[in-house]
């Protein structure tokens, strides 16, 4: 898998976290690296203050036999574990713990088991806010429904970019989603979406002279075109041919949670910011769309040059 050399879990301590741990503990062994765990954990209220000292040594008494319990999983008697805790709760909001910590400290990954939600899709407050804000990539994991050799990885990417760091963005994604799907010793699907803005505009305007002749041609035209510039960056990226191509026609914030949920999607890697060269700019809408609607696991990159709106201290 494509190097990571300071991969940060997160864990605050109170639900199950096999299966983040699980991909966590793997990808740092593949890397040959430490894995830090960073214990993000409420205060306790003021009336029972007295007890912090026993809730932090259970917190920690549980995170270590979460890590003891997936080693024993995964057959791993060595691994390199930094074990850190931070105390969240008052105004700051965990989140923003995290990210602090990971510009402190100049972590390339944060992996996070994703908060439970009773639909089962989207991600909640915590998560979205590492999805917007925090500078390096993020992976949030959810249970593989498959075995190993059944892992099924789709990577979404618009070949048509507006400037260089688009380009770049989309290129980092294609080689991350190999070498995740050659990990896993998984599938790789390539996920791209295009649409002929101005047909319903041409086809229902009765003073326009487009023939439906003309009409049909300029549509074919845009997919070439469009399918071309996706092979161009595929060829560019060096990942190969054992992958499938999905080329559909239709909007992403669409195609992409129907084609996660239909073909059985274990992990989605897409880019998450619109655009750069603006401090903290959000999540692009068509981003988010496609993250409330899908139950996989997520691995989300933001291109070089994003600056976090975060300080680190």
């Amino acid at each position: 898998m494509r190097k990571f050399h300071n991969i940060l879990y997160v864990t605050n301590g109170t639900f199950d976290e096999t299966e983040g741990l699980k991909q966590a503990l793997k990808l740092a062994g593949s890397n040959r690296t430490t894995l830090h765990v960073l214990l993000v954990y409420p205060g306790l209220p003021k009336n029972q203050q007295e007890y912090t000292k026993t809730y932090e040594k259970y917190l920690t008494e549980q995170v270590n036999a979460a890590l003891q319990e997936t080693r024993v999983m995964l057959n791993m008697e060595h691994d390199r574990v930094s074990f850190h805790m931070v105390q969240g709760g008052g105004d700051i909001p965990p989140a923003i713990h995290v990210i602090r910590h990971v510009l402190r400290n100049a972590h390339d990954l944060v992996i996070k088991e994703a908060e439970p939600r009773k639909s089962g899709k989207g991600f909640r407050s915590i998560d979205m806010t590492l999805l917007r804000k925090c500078p390096c990539p993020v992976w949030l994991a959810r249970p593989v429904t498959g075995s190993r050799g059944d892992t099924h990885v789709a990577v979404a990417v618009d070949p048509e970019n507006r400037e260089e760091a688009e380009r770049a963005l989309s290129l980092r994604l294609l080689e991350l989603s190999r070498s995740m799907a050659d990990n896993l010793g998984g599938s790789l699907s390539i996920l791209s979406c295009w649409d002929y803005a101005f047909e319903q505009f041409l086809r229902y305007k009765a003073w326009t002279n487009v023939s439906e002749d003309e009409l049909g041609h300029n549509i074919e035209e845009t997919e070439t075109d469009h399918f071309a510039l996706l092979n161009t960056l595929i060829d560019d990226s060096g990942i190969g041919t054992a992958h499938q191509v999905h080329h559909m026609r239709g909007g992403p914030d669409t195609l992409i949670p129907e084609f996660v949920e239909k073909q059985g999607v274990d992990i989605l890697v897409m880019g998450t910011v619109a655009r750069t060269g603006i401090i903290g700019f959000l999540i692009g809408n068509t981003a988010e769309n496609i993250v409330t609607e899908i139950s996989c696991s997520l691995m989300a990159l933001k291109p070089a040059g994003f600056t976090s709106p975060v300080k680190a201290y």
